[in-house]
This record gives C-alpha cells, sequence and structure tokens, in this order.
C-alpha cells in the first residue's frame, strides 16, 4: 500500500511539473493598440508599457484573468487576458541601438530577392515556419520570409 501511495504522489508530482513548464512556455500577442502591461494584476497598478497590437510575450503566470508576461527585452509585467490572443507574432530581436536593418526576402533563403528591410523591434505576424526561415506579414501588408535567428516570438 505504501508503494502505490508513493507511485501515485510520484504521478501527480510529474503532471503538475509537466503542466507548470508547459504553462510557462505559452506565448501569446497583444490585440489592440495602446495596450496597459501593468506592475500588477490589476488595473489599480501601475501602467509600465503600452504595448501595440501583435507584440509577442511569453506568459510566466497567471493570476485569475491576469497573465504574468515577458517581453523579448526581458522586461516582466502584467496584461489582461481579454487583451491578448493566440495568433503567432515575432519581432526583431537584432541590431539593437542601431540604424542596422534586417532584410525580408520573398522566399526562405538569402538567394531570394529582398522585399522589405526592418529595424529592431518591428513586429510581424507568423504565418508559417520552414528550414529556419519564417514567413512573416506585417500589419501595412508587406510579406516575405525573415531568417528565424533573427526574430523573438513564435
Amino acid at each position: 500500500m505504501k508503494a502505490k501511495s508513493c507511485c501515485f504522489f510520484l504521478i501527480i508530482s510529474l503532471l503538475f511539473f509537466l503542466q507548470v513548464s508547459i504553462a510557462s512556455a505559452k506565448m501569446l500577442s497583444i490585440k489592440g493598440d495602446d495596450i496597459n502591461m501593468r506592475s500588477g494584476p490589476g488595473t489599480q497598478y501601475k501602467v509600465l508599457w503600452q504595448l501595440g497590437s501583435g507584440f509577442p510575450l511569453k506568459v510566466l503566470t497567471q493570476k485569475g484573468d491576469w497573465y504574468r508576461v515577458q517581453d523579448f527585452e526581458g522586461s516582466v509585467g502584467w496584461v489582461h487576458k481579454m487583451v491578448t490572443t493566440s495568433s503567432p507574432h515575432m519581432i526583431v530581436n537584432v541590431h539593437k541601438k542601431t540604424k542596422r536593418k534586417i532584410n525580408v526576402r520573398s522566399g526562405p533563403g538569402t538567394n531570394n530577392r529582398i522585399v522589405a528591410q526592418a529595424y529592431y523591434g518591428v513586429v510581424f505576424k507568423t504565418l508559417e515556419q520552414k528550414n529556419g526561415w519564417v514567413h512573416v506579414e506585417h500589419e501595412k501588408g508587406i510579406t516575405g520570409w525573415i531568417k528565424r535567428s533573427l526574430l523573438w516570438g513564435y
């Protein structure tokens, strides 16, 4: 009987830790413009940042209808679940504090023509991923491919 209890406890513990690790890997995106990221889980907390449509965030924890999230620069705050979506987005995560741009190409590879360029912090909707490249769409309608290592998100 003691062995069964121990085994049951071990299985429950493993399921709990698996659920926690899956939840912590969850990504979401902001739905709407000028959405407040706050210092705590409620509207009474200080606004830390305002986020734009599609801005990708990693979920760290959840408290009621609020997500504690982290952005691509490591900033942590809280957003309400009603201002989020599961629609995948990515953000340019290279060349911070420079005027250098990344290339958006017509296909997944450096041999394809450049259709646009983007600076650090530009957000794209994720359409698909293929062989280390991401097919993206900008809110202004531009579509193309970006090397995955240049982006953060999902």
